[in-house]
């Protein structure tokens, strides 16, 4: 069962590791199959006893409080993404010979199922940006006339897609660096890095082993493997993956781009990579204008996309049209409301420092409001970074003082508001004192470059208290 493809479940010991997103949809679908499930759950809460429950009325056993134990006779285990490497009972898998899949390797392992064609991937990873580059993408495989989603994930699960009734033409697959380091056989149709920056390291254990499991993307790439031309550290991945033969490593890059790669001329996405005559033609795709927002990240996302529809051989006006008629997610670098002249944009999205970066580079005036959780990171390189670009900071959050460290040492000379709260409330607070200390041209710019759990649910519940927030600032 470790590496041919399996083609008869029935009666396979099969454990499920982990309850929730992934792992209740792979029971369901293993039991299906005919393999014997147990599904294993470290938690043993109402909502684990809930989701248990129905997986039992079904024939699936469950064993809840107890995720570090190897059921007797397993004989594959089929993992949630977010489980890491080191648990016990990975170990024991390993000591026994047990295979470890992911919720994406199963889902690559059954898409042959029934002798139908599968649908090639077009995968998207990187540190940030792989939502919106995920979702571009689909945008433009649809406006081509495509039946495609964006799944992964986002979106539709990769086991409801690769087994649904009514094929796919092409998937647009977005994935964490979990799901690939489950994902071991995996062969993308063309792949893209977008970047490279310290995230998840708790779970990886070092900068290395991150950088290892983002490269796996590129592994048995058949076409194109697009990488950015502004972060070296994605072309290198490019070179040390093993590729099939003929596939191309094609850059992406906010300048003009040289042959095989697409770029930007005078306000014009071209695409000198798949045109005829790549030294001396290019093709254009669309204009700046038509990506939203048109943010220097956002640019690149769009190339990106561009270069993975291209690869698959989609035209150019359908990356045209597709980026028109691409709606950003909330949260996302969104434009929230004008006040007093004074700009208000919601990018909670921006969890890390290097979504933050790529936020505040695209504003000339901000007053920035940051905070919230650090997960290790240090803010010397973002703060330093973005220096010229800041009026004032306003600090909320578990870990601000981290934040308000890098502002001493390299903006001295910025005022810093620090709200010592950590409740919901804080938010509006801190968009009341961002207002005074705006000046009409500015922006107000939330990009906390921490996660959001010290003080909220999630980032969505964040943006959406920063937007309630700005409402009221005429009330």
């Amino acid at each position: 069962m470790g590496s041919g493809q399996v083609t008869d479940w029935q009666g396979k010991n099969v454990t499920v590791a982990g309850l929730g997103v992934s792992g209740i949809p792979a029971a369901k679908v293993l039991h299906g199959l005919g393999a014997r499930v147990t599904v294993v759950n470290d938690g043993d809460d109402a909502r684990a006893r809930e989701q248990a429950a129905e997986l039992e009325a079904l024939g699936v056993t469950v064993r809840l409080g107890d995720g570090a134990t190897l059921p007797e006779g397993t004989e594959l285990v089929v993992t949630a993404p977010g489980w890491k490497p080191d648990k016990p009972l990975f170990t024991a898998a390993h000591e026994a010979g047990v295979p470890v899949w992911g919720d994406v390797e199963l889902a690559w392992r059954l898409r042959e199922l029934g002798g139908r064609e599968p649908a090639p991937w077009l995968c998207v990873t990187g540190t940030n940006g792989k939502t919106t580059t995920t979702r571009m993408l689909a945008s433009i495989l649809e406006a081509a006339g495509l039946r495609t989603a964006a799944v992964g994930n986002i979106g539709v699960s990769l086991l409801d897609a690769v087994l649904g009734e009514e094929p796919y033409d092409v998937l647009a697959v977005e994935l964490s660096s979990y799901q690939l380091h489950w994902a071991p056989s995996l062969r993308a149709h063309s792949a893209t890095v977008l970047n490279l920056a310290p995230d998840h390291l708790d779970w990886h254990g070092s900068m290395e082993a991150y950088a290892k499991d983002k490269g796996r993307v590129y592994e048995g790439n058949r076409v194109a493997c697009v990488y950015n031309v502004a972060d070296k550290a994605t072309e290198d991945l490019v070179r040390e993956a093993d590729v099939e033969e003929g596939c191309r490593a094609v850059g992406f890059t906010l300048g003009a781009p040289a042959p095989s790669q697409l770029g930007v001329v005078d306000g014009i996405l071209v695409d000198r990579a798949f045109v005829e005559n790549r030294q001396k033609n290019a093709q254009e795709l669309a204009e700046v204008s038509d990506v939203r927002p048109p943010a220097p990240h956002n640019i690149a996302n769009a190339l990106a996309a561009a270069a993975l529809a291209r690869a698959y051989g989609v035209p150019a006006k359908a990356v045209r049209d597709g980026l028109r008629a691409f709606t950003p997610d909330a949260h996302r670098i969104a434009h929230v409301a004008d006040v007093d002249g004074v700009s208000y944009v919601d990018d909670s999205k921006a969890t890390n420092t290097h979504a933050a970066q790529a936020s505040l580079a695209a504003y000339d005036s901000i007053v920035w409001i940051a905070g919230g959780l650090a997960k290790g990171a240090t803010f010397d390189e973002l703060v330093a970074g973005s220096a010229e670009r800041l009026r004032a900071v306003v600090l909320i959050g578990a870990d601000r003082a981290l934040i308000h460290e890098a502002l001493t040492r390299h903006a001295p000379q910025v005022p810093v508001v620090d709200l010592d709260r950590t409740d919901t409330g804080a938010m509006l607070a801190a968009v009341r004192e961002a207002r005074r200390l705006a000046v009409e041209g500015d922006t107000v710019l939330l990009a906390p470059a921490c996660a959001s759990m010290d003080m909220f649910v999630n980032y969505n519940q964040r943006g959406d208290a920063f937007a309630q927030a700005v409402s009221e600032l005429g009330a």
